[in-house]
């Protein structure tokens, strides 16, 4: 039978409140260590990318503030507290992190991790609440956790789930590398105009001819035209799903894609709407979705039936293959990260005037096609990849409860 404590969060290790380095001195960030963040948070696993970084004087200014070594880190401001992510070495977080880091010995770091990991509501709960919910420092220190008292028992639950999460990695891995495969040739092809002449020469490299086109004040192969992204795909936007919430007796149906889930995924917190909402809202494995608000990105999506909430495009075309707009959209990304930080307010996005203002060079449409039979299986790999680590991230939070209870064991 597996012995349990209850141990303080404070008593676990050092409790680390993030802070924001002087945005006033440009110096202060830079490319040298994470800078991490809320959205950094429903990354897998081990964080080793965050969307800010800071320089070498950025993280000496707030020194007592940072982090060095394995350190969980913990979403405790916002509405959508209560994520969970771990990092190892010398990094910082913002100040709407708590960390726990230097975990004393007996402890397994990974075990609270993911004892943390299904305790999003809980955390919540503890928040003190006005306008916004908070789960300060003092607050967060106090809450206790069980662990069995063998560290034995907590490294063969951490073994178990961490072998499903570096399945998770290893798919995000390859997956990534099909992409990056995938944009190298179309690049080759539609970027740098090396796509096979009628020899199955490289066109440019082997003096193909070329035409100045003032629209995109660049020379594109003869023949070729110019367009915007809303010439060669359809953007749907989703709706405020909240109208379609069932009512009385009404059965949910379809789960909501809003910015969250379009990052981490479709889960059991995810609001539920009912079968009423237009058809052509209603998302499907390998359709392409492009989150215009908040988080700019793009995705083949591949978590499910789901229905489309605002702030994100269903991209779809009837004249042109997924692969073309999809690289297309991929392509004019940093450049509407930059729109959207420029105008920023409350939160940076882009507007549907500036996919009408895109220029893009269009080749010809059997160019186009010839293309497509060579990406559009690399695009299937990736989606059925990405299902079956959805199946696995299932998987493995239907295992953490019970494990963390010790329901279920691990011999």
């Amino acid at each position: 039978m597996i012995r349990f404590e209850s141990v303080r969060i404070g008593d676990l290790g050092k409790v680390v409140t993030g802070k924001t380095p002087k945005t006033e001195d440009a110096d202060n960030f830079g490319n040298d260590y994470m800078f991490i963040g809320p959205t950094d948070l429903h990354k897998h696993f081990f964080i080793s990318k965050s969307e800010r970084m800071i320089s070498h004087k950025g993280l000496a200014s707030i020194k007592s503030n940072s982090l060095n070594g394995l350190s969980i880190l913990v979403g405790c401001i916002g509405w959508d507290m209560g994520n969970v992510g771990i990092v190892e070495g010398r990094c910082a977080t913002n100040q709407q992190i708590n960390a726990i880091t230097n975990v004393k010995v007996k402890y397994n770091p990974l075990y609270i991790y993911y004892w943390l990991k299904t305790k999003k509501d809980f955390l919540f709960s503890q928040a003190s609440v006005t306008r916004t919910p908070i789960l300060n420092k003092t607050i967060f220190s106090d809450i206790k956790i069980n662990l069995p008292v063998e560290k034995s028992t907590q490294n063969k639950v951490v073994n178990l789930l961490a072998s499903i999460d570096k399945k998770l990695e290893l798919n995000n891995r390859i997956n990534a590398e099909l992409e990056a495969m995938a944009k190298t040739l179309y690049d080759y092809w539609f970027v740098q105009f090396d796509f096979p002449d009628a020899n199955g020469k490289p066109y440019k490299s082997s003096g193909g001819k070329m035409v100045y086109n003032p629209a995109l004040k660049r020379e594109v192969p003869e023949r070729w035209s110019v367009a915007s992204l809303v010439d060669i795909a359809s953007f749907k936007n989703g709706i405020a799903c909240q109208r379609y919430f069932p009512k009385d007796d009404e059965i949910g149906v379809y789960k909501v894609i809003k910015i969250r889930e379009f990052s981490s995924g479709l889960d059991e917190n995810s609001d539920i709407v009912v079968a009423d909402i237009p058809e052509d809202l209603v998302i499907q494995d390998g359709d392409i979705l492009f989150s215009w608000s908040a988080t700019l990105d793009v995705k083949i999506w591949a978590g499910g039936i789901g229905a489309l909430n605002q702030h994100i495009f269903k991209v779809d075309s009837s004249d042109y293959p997924k692969s073309f707009f999809y690289f297309k959209v991929l392509g004019y990304l940093e450049y509407f990260k930059m729109v959207a930080e420029l105008r920023k307010t409350t939160m940076g996005h882009i507007t549907r005037e500036h996919l009408e203002q895109s220029r893009i060079p269009l080749p010809p449409k059997k160019l186009i096609e010839k293309l497509d039979l060579m990406l559009s299986p690399t695009l299937e790999k990736i989606v059925i990849r990405n299902k079956e680590s959805q199946q696995l991230a299932k998987l493995r939070d239907w295992l953490i409860p019970m494990l963390m209870n010790g329901q279920v064991t691990v011999v």
